[in-house]
């Protein structure tokens, strides 16, 4: 369940990594989520909670590594793959990082590794926010982050009772219907075209597509940027199949796409996630059937709501008591493959110029976590010119992550061709 990112920058001279390190470590220490672990409680039986690391140290989660060996052709990507694979110590906080030389023009690389349980995507960037330069989008927060750490005030008991008997059966009908949609959703087991054996060995790769070509795309065909984004996956995961001896019609490829149920209270700790189930239309050839497919299908998801449906089920989840919840955790997670083959998230960025220690960001490619016998994981982000995706592979499933980079390239360039 390991997510993050790898984050590049680009200054005008050699960095001195210590110092880069001892500064991400001065920042950590003033962001408390980065400071609290978790620890088992006694009430409710099987539940956990966050609380402060009496002896916690941020040097203990960053390190620095300089880069080495250059047969392979993307060595930040391998040497990322071996270190994001490794397990966080559940007796610290649930983070790490490591600053990472040795790339070409004195850029230089900042890995950021978080386990799910600690935030989703959106919440991993304000709580990394606070790592880099600050601006107001920075500031902004932090401030949220600092503010859902209040108390709430005290509401009258009466008025407090009625919310929560109506939220309650509101929910009870809500939990009942998710949870018949995910029984029917369910398919036999092993079903997914893309199973892979169980290993925690890792692969990653990264590719950037002009944004540009996005708009373009979009300016031809409608949609909006996820479904262009998503057309463009659509399409390498056909032609990966293909290259891989799989029929991409003789079976659907099932995709979760997680939502963010973020709103706008300040609640960025946690996880805060739904999402939407659906059946990539590998099996159509032409990328502009693909896309307008796409388009229609996700037009009707944001319509019917992320909280209907089995893609919801990490509401489901959340609304379990710990010790339901701690039972069948293990047992959902692995049988991750009767639901979907793969998952596909975007990651929302701001639109403004970040920087580390003066050093304007680069690139940005996330990392989704990958269920267990999943082949890949694929996670997007647009930042400045270019969209970064950032694809983690079973290693023993995928044995080449170039294939997959290759065939996204393909893709988008297919798209973009019928889009001029």
């Amino acid at each position: 369940m390991h997510m993050g990112a790898a984050v590049i920058f680009r200054p005008g001279a050699p960095i001195d990594p210590q110092a880069v390190a001892g500064l991400l470590a001065d920042r950590a220490r003033r962001i408390p989520r980065l400071r609290q672990r978790v620890r088992p409680s006694l009430f409710p039986p099987g539940g956990a909670t966050w609380a402060d690391d009496p002896d916690f140290d941020p040097h203990r989660h960053i390190r620095v590594h300089r880069l080495a060996g250059f047969c392979a052709d993307d060595p930040l990507a391998v040497h990322a793959a071996e270190w994001i694979e490794q397990p966080l110590p559940m007796d610290r906080p649930l983070w790490d990082l490591e600053v990472v030389t040795g790339l070409d023009d004195h850029r230089y690389a900042l890995l950021l590794k978080l386990h799910h349980a600690f935030t989703d995507g959106a919440g991993a960037f304000a709580v990394a926010a606070g790592l880099l330069d600050e601006l107001p989008i920075t500031r902004m927060f932090a401030d949220a982050h600092n503010a859902a750490t209040r108390r709430a005030e005290p509401r009258p008991p009466l008025e407090a009772l009625r919310d929560g008997v109506t939220a309650a059966i509101t929910q009870a009908g809500e939990n009942a219907a998710i949870a018949s949609a995910v029984l029917r959703a369910a398919r036999p087991y092993p079903s997914s075209p893309l199973s892979a054996p169980g290993s925690a060995g890792r692969r990653l790769g990264f590719v950037r597509l002009p944004v540009a070509d996005v708009r373009a795309i979009r300016t031809a065909h409608g949609g909006t940027p996820n479904d262009v984004v998503l057309a463009v996956v659509t399409g390498a995961l056909r032609e990966w199949m293909i290259n891989r001896g799989q029929r991409p019609d003789a079976s659907p490829l099932r995709a979760l796409i997680p939502v963010s149920m973020r709103g706008r209270d300040g609640s960025w700790g946690a996880n805060q996630l739904s999402g939407y189930l659906y059946d990539l239309p590998v099996r159509l050839d032409d990328p502009v059937r693909r896309l307008r497919e796409i388009r229609r299908s996700m037009n009707r998801n944001k319509a019917a709501g992320p909280q209907r449906g089995a893609g919801a089920l990490p509401v489901l989840a959340d609304r379990l008591p710990p010790g339901l919840h701690r039972l069948t955790a293990k047992m959902a997670g692995r049988a991750a493959g009767v639901l979907f083959d793969t998952v596909i998230t975007n990651v929302p960025l701001p639109k403004l110029d970040l920087s580390l220690d003066g050093a304007p960001l680069c690139e940005v490619y996330p990392f989704v976590p990958l269920a267990p016998r999943h082949a890949v994981g694929i996670a997007a982000a647009t930042y400045g010119d270019h969209v970064h995706i950032g694809l983690q592979m079973n290693a023993d499933a995928v044995p080449d992550a170039g294939s997959l980079q290759d065939a996204v390239l393909k893709s988008a360039a297919a798209l973009y061709e019928r889009s001029i």
